[in-house]
């Protein structure tokens, strides 16, 4: 049972995050909430790499065939730290610019002066 919470964990952060993604009404929320989804990435390839009772892979100071953790999937999920935090930083950028051309970071306004300016330009 213990084995299977942390995948359980990962879904409902991920399934949390995707629902802030499909109601939010602010661009910063969007972002936030992507930002929420990478995070459960971060804990499923954790624990995709966890063993029981594991220790770190440094083999000097341990028995062979002791159990260790994989060292690729701790890598795997800081360059996925790295990535998420760019990522979020770009986003958040474009956001700050979209504000100050628009003068909102509510979606469906920015789509309502886009549909509005689209039709100024046919005439």
């Amino acid at each position: 049972m213990f084995a299977v919470l942390p995948y359980l964990a990962a879904g409902w952060i991920f399934l949390i995050g995707c629902y802030g993604l499909a109601t939010s009404r602010n661009l910063v929320h969007a972002v936030v909430s992507l930002a929420v989804v990478q995070s459960s990435t971060y804990l499923l390839l954790l624990a995709v790499g966890w063993k029981r009772d594991a220790t770190a892979p440094v083999f000097g100071d341990i028995s062979p065939g002791a159990p260790v953790v994989d060292p690729i999937v701790q890598a795997l999920t800081l360059t996925d730290i790295v990535v998420g935090a760019t990522v979020s930083a770009l986003l958040l950028a474009l956001t700050i610019q979209v504000a100050k051309r628009h003068g909102t970071i509510d979606p469906e306004e920015i789509r309502s002066l886009e549909q509005d300016s689209g039709d100024d330009d046919g005439q």
